[in-house]
This record gives structure tokens, sequence and C-alpha cells, in this order.
């Protein structure tokens, strides 16, 4: 009899424990759950600087539309060289927002924006706009844009990536050409020439009116 009721209670002891033992390990695995979890999302944050360059520059383009952003102008004209108009864009912080229209010749014009934050770019759209005659008749002669236009994104004042996307607009199309379908192409970040004219606009944050030349 002393057997029987020893067995019996080894039995619930190793049940018991048994049961102990899966409720310890389940609630091991949903804390590691967890924690993989959250581990998961700071890493994909992390990961993802481009969504919150994307998010950074909505905010400034969306002041930038809505007039909200003080602004202050001056013009070029270097005759043979190139001439165009500078707007700087500030708040209470500094300088936001950088744009910079400019032609050469009769045939080119390019426009520039250079949104910062912390007083150093994190995001350059470029624009750049060649026009020719492409058929038609003397009387109405048809002409064509080819466009290009850069996105470049930077992180810690790197260039993190860099976008072309490229497409033409004809006068007589009867569809307008859409651009936000056309998808960018990734290239090779060569930044050191629109980085310089940047650092020459900057130059210039204090200028009023017309100068010759940046």
């Amino acid at each position: 009899m002393k057997i029987l009721v020893l067995t019996a209670s080894m039995l619930l002891f190793v049940s018991c424990k048994n049961e102990k033992d899966k409720i310890i390990l389940k609630e091991s695995i949903s804390r590691d759950s967890s924690t993989a979890k959250k581990d998961s999302v700071k890493t994909d944050t992390a990961e993802n600087p481009i969504d919150q360059i994307k998010k950074e520059y909505a905010v400034l383009q969306a002041q930038l539309e809505a007039k909200k952003l003080s602004s202050s102008k001056f013009s070029y004209d270097c005759h043979d060289e190139p001439s165009g108009d500078v707007i700087f864009n500030s708040d209470k912080d500094g300088i936001k927002v950088i744009e910079h229209f400019y032609a050469e010749h009769s045939h080119f014009s390019a426009s520039e924006k250079y949104f910062i934050k912390d007083g150093n770019p994190f995001f350059i759209f470029r624009q750049e706009t060649v026009w020719n005659f492409d058929g038609g008749t003397p009387e109405k002669p048809v002409t064509k844009d080819d466009i290009t236009e850069t996105r470049i994104y930077f992180q810690n004042n790197q260039p993190l990536k860099c976008l072309e996307k490229k497409y033409s607009i004809k006068s007589d199309q009867k569809e307008k050409t859409a651009p936000d379908t056309i998808p960018g192409k990734e290239i090779r970040c060569n930044v050191d020439k629109i980085l310089q004219s940047y650092q020459s606009l900057l130059k210039h944050k204090d200028q009023k009116g017309s100068i010759q030349c940046l």
C-alpha cells in the first residue's frame, strides 16, 4: 500500500513538474518572440532611411507650397554664361529649401531644389530640360523637350542613393506625359558638381537684388 501511494505521489510530482516546465517554456518562447518582433521593428526602421527622408521632404515641400516659409531672392546674369534666379526659403531655425532656376543659351534650362536639415542637404532634386524642333511645319513647328530628373538622397552628409529618370514631351502629343508613372533608374552617385553649386549658392544667402555672376 505504501509503495502504491509513493508511486502515485511520484507520478503526480513528475506530471506537475512537466506542466510547470511547459508553462515556463511557453512564457520564454513568448518573451523571445516579443523581443524578436521589437528588434525586427527597430532593424526595419534602421535599414530604411529612404522612407524617413521622404517624410522630411514631404513636410518641407508642403510648407513650401503653402508659403509657410519666409523667402528672399536674388538674380544673376553672366551674359555668355548661365543666368538665373535663386530663392532661399527659411523658418526660425534657418534655411530649409534653396531653389535655383537657370538657363544656358536658348535650348537648355535647369532647376535645382536643395532640402536642408541641420545645415546640410538631405535631399536634392534636379531637373534638366533640352528642347529642339521635332517636325511640323514652318508655320506650326513641333518642339520636343528631353527631360532628365535626378533625385539624390543623403545620410550623414554622404550620398545614400541616386535615381535618374528620363522622358520626353512633344508639343503636339495628345496625352500628357505623367512623370510619376515613369520608374527611376538607380545610378552611380556623383555629387561633387552639385554640392559645389550648393556651396556657391549658400555664399550668397544674404544677397539681394541682382548680380553679374555667382
